[in-house]
């Protein structure tokens, strides 16, 4: 259910980019919502806003663009971790993205970081995706 989610979330911002909307709308879950803080500390969203409206919960996010052409910041979103085949990686083993310029977010003990807030505490876990 969870990785689910997650595989929506990163479609979901992928189909967005492409047709270079504004905002996209994501089902609010925890994880959706670390996420989505991961992506404005890492500079890649411009920001996002909680749609608590009953039942349904869902998120906004503010989709970042530059230029006059409008290239959006997140040129690739990738998935990793699968939920047939998961990848998890430790502190010290932690892979590089694009040889430091890209992200991977990886799932810890500690929460959601990105790959080299695992590095520097030297904490593993599971792989969710890479952006770049």
């Amino acid at each position: 259910m969870v990785n689910d989610t997650i595989a929506d979330m990163l479609t979901r911002i992928r189909n967005a980019n492409l047709a270079k909307h504004q905002i996209v709308q994501i089902p609010l879950t925890k994880v959706t919502h670390n996420i989505a803080k991961v992506l404005v500390s890492e500079g890649l969203i411009n920001s996002f806003e909680e749609l608590r409206s009953g039942v349904q919960s869902s998120l906004l996010l503010s989709l970042k663009y530059t230029g006059k052409t409008r290239t959006p910041s997140i040129q690739k979103i990738q998935r990793v971790s699968k939920p047939g085949l998961r990848i998890y990686s430790g502190g010290k083993t932690m892979p590089r993205v694009l040889g430091g310029f890209g992200t991977a977010i990886v799932s810890t003990s500690q929460g959601l970081m990105t790959d080299r807030e695992a590095r520097q505490k030297n904490i593993g876990g599971e792989i969710l995706c890479y952006i770049w």
